[in-house]
């Protein structure tokens, strides 16, 4: 693997790393093989969080920073990668039997994760399991039929492919705008809800901003505020107010798109309907 490699460090926010014997003093290989430098996908989720909302799920095609989720140490991500670095897929041999003789099909590991994902970013799932999230890995229920896995692999991956930022959905009017002149530098976030306008300071900000959107988290981490605020007394790069119109977009999808997965695993899941 290149000495330098891009690591993601915090939701939708890359770094690059230095990957060697002196710098690294525990450099993971048995994870860091099947990742870097490869086109794979990895699933970060926590065993157990220290807050009481969980929010907790992510995709990251690169390697991941054990705090990307949240820097709570009870809430550090653990790393699925979907395929080896054998390539062969990362998925028990048992549970693919199981997937293909439920559904009489069998689904590529990418569909088998757009259905996990669906389910994670499930509200109903996480409202009716918010006390099990909260002390052990998730638990995934599985639809009765192959028509109900299919809608969710299918919201799932979309979701995937909008979080990878392989997939922007524009929103209309187009959000995260870079407004006013000035030198770019953050120098202190503030939101404004009545104009829907992130100042970084005196006279530039990004508008249309929602409230919902500003108020997103992903694990511990208030998505924008996370972002701006780790550059603080930086002038921001045209790529990153760019960058940051494009999160703004994902995150209103998000928004969206959660409604429609729980739309989904509630047809799935009857049951559990508040």
């Amino acid at each position: 693997m290149p000495a330098i490699s891009q690591v993601a460090y915090r939701p939708f926010d890359s770094r690059w790393s230095e990957f060697g014997k002196i710098t690294m003093d525990y450099p993971r290989r048995e994870l860091l093989d099947h990742v870097a430098d490869r086109d794979n996908l990895c699933l970060l989720a926590p065993r157990q969080i220290g807050t009481a909302t969980w929010r907790h799920v992510l995709i990251a095609d690169c390697p991941a920073e054990s705090c990307l989720i949240s820097s709570d140490t009870k809430s550090q991500n653990q790393v699925f990668p979907l395929h080896l670095a054998t390539g062969a897929e990362n998925l028990a041999p048992k549970f693919r039997d199981y997937v293909d003789t439920t559904y009489n099909h069998h689904y590529t590991p990418e569909e088998v994760l757009g259905y996990v994902y669906a389910i994670l970013n499930a509200p109903a799932y996480r409202s009716r399991f918010s006390e099990f999230l909260r002390i052990d890995f998730p638990r995934i229920p599985f639809a009765e039929t192959k028509a109900q896995f299919d809608a969710l692999s299918d919201l799932g991956w979309d979701l995937v492919q909008a979080h990878l930022l392989r997939d922007v959905p524009a929103a209309t009017p187009r959000l995260g705008v870079y407004h006013g002149k000035g030198d770019h530098t953050v120098e202190a976030v503030r939101y404004s809800p009545e104009e829907q306008a992130i100042w970084i300071n005196k006279s530039q900000n990004f508008a249309p901003v929602p409230q919902a959107v500003w108020d997103f988290h992903i694990g511990g981490y208030q998505v924008l505020d996370k972002y701006l605020k780790s550059r603080k007394g930086r002038a921001l790069s045209l790529d990153e107010t760019t960058h940051i119109g494009a999160v703004a977009e994902v995150l209103a999808f998000t928004i969206d798109q959660m409604a429609r997965i729980d739309e989904a695993y509630l047809d799935a899941f009857p049951e559990q309907a508040a």
